[in-house]
């Protein structure tokens, strides 16, 4: 078991990595809690929490909703909630996204902690304090920052989902490496045949590390002011994607992670012998790195133009001038429209 510290503006964060959901007690300090999951995380723990007052809500992003979250507001509203309730939201990252945000506005906010059962929870949703909703088109467009007391990654929990749901994770783990940790990407191309197994001693340590290159971001930066935008490398053209065609996170960042490689090396930033091995580690986890067939491109630059980072007719986007080292550069939309129509 290993535990990390996230030190925020106003709270920590105590991340621990292979404790179990049976541990949650110990991280609570009150009677009084909450579980808030979806129906599949309740199939499989449910009768573990059988005492407890439970919210279930449907699975996938579609639960990512002010409409959800109202709902959700009224079963605590009956259920007697107070200031002293601990909210636990045991899931993946659709859960821990809605779990932080209803903790954090409801009564002003309460106290919460989250248990990721997905590796993409495990090594990115749930870790930083970000949290939120979608509206109207826009990702995350409605959200705060706010640190859960703790984060628990059980990865037993990883035997009970799909290899899709693992490769899904595996590209934000992925990205961490690329933004921060050269040493990480070395590992992983290294040991890639091992890791394909998906065994869980054998993610514990790349998710150690992987961590680490986030919590040190958000340490210094926890509310996106500077270096934390480095974090999005990969999301200015995946969640369009995402948006536009309905696919796997993971996968639309691992579109967009190779597509924003594509432009560091275009405008001379990265080699080109460094996007290929970018391109050739996601492929080799089953990822997709472009997206062909798409009849309406309109569609993802639509959503791109959405974006939360952009001003007037640029954007400001992550690009790499070496694996493991991020730079933010104000990119035209232009530069990116003509990216999608020329790979998609």
């Amino acid at each position: 078991m290993r535990r990390i510290t996230l030190s925020g503006e106003k709270n920590s964060s105590t991340i621990v990595i292979g404790s179990s959901i049976d541990d949650i007690g110990e991280f609570c300090h009150t009677h009084d809690i909450v579980i808030i999951t979806d129906r599949k995380v309740n199939a499989i723990y449910g009768e573990k929490f059988s005492g407890l007052k439970k919210v279930v809500i449907e699975e996938g992003e579609g639960s990512k909703t002010l409409k959800m979250v109202r709902w959700i507001y009224d079963k605590l509203l009956k259920s007697g909630c107070e200031r002293d309730t601990f909210i636990v939201g045991i899931g993946g990252g659709m859960v821990c996204d809605v779990t932080g945000f209803v903790a954090s506005t409801y009564l002003r906010g309460l106290p919460f902690g989250l248990v990721a059962t997905t590796l993409l929870a495990q090594v990115d949703a749930s870790i930083g304090g970000k949290n939120g909703v979608n509206f109207r088109g826009y990702k995350n467009l409605i959200g705060t920052i706010n640190q859960p007391a703790f984060v628990i990654c059980d990865l037993s929990s990883l035997k009970t989902v799909s290899k899709a749901e693992i490769r899904n994770g595996m590209a934000e783990l992925i990205k961490h490496a690329l933004i921060g940790d050269k040493g990480l990407f070395e590992a992983i191309v290294q040991d890639k045949d091992v890791i394909l197994d998906y065994n869980v001693d054998h993610l514990e340590p790349l998710l150690y590390r992987s961590l680490m290159v986030k919590v040190k971001i958000v340490s210094k930066d926890e509310t996106e002011r500077n270096e934390r935008r480095i974090l999005n490398f990969g999301h200015t053209i995946g969640h369009a994607i995402e948006i536009s065609t309905g696919i796997r996170h993971g996968e639309a960042v691992s579109i967009g992670m190779v597509m924003e490689a594509r432009l560091s090396v275009a405008r001379g930033l990265l080699k080109e012998d460094k996007l290929e091995a970018i391109r050739s580690i996601l492929s080799f986890f089953g990822l997709p790195t472009a997206i062909g067939g798409i009849k309406d491109k309109k569609r993802i630059m639509d959503a791109i133009t959405k974006d939360k980072k952009r001003e007037k007719e640029d954007i400001y986007s992550v690009l790499l001038d070496d694996i493991g080292r991020a730079v933010i550069e104000r990119v035209k939309i232009k530069e990116i429209n003509d990216l999608i129509y020329d790979i998609c």
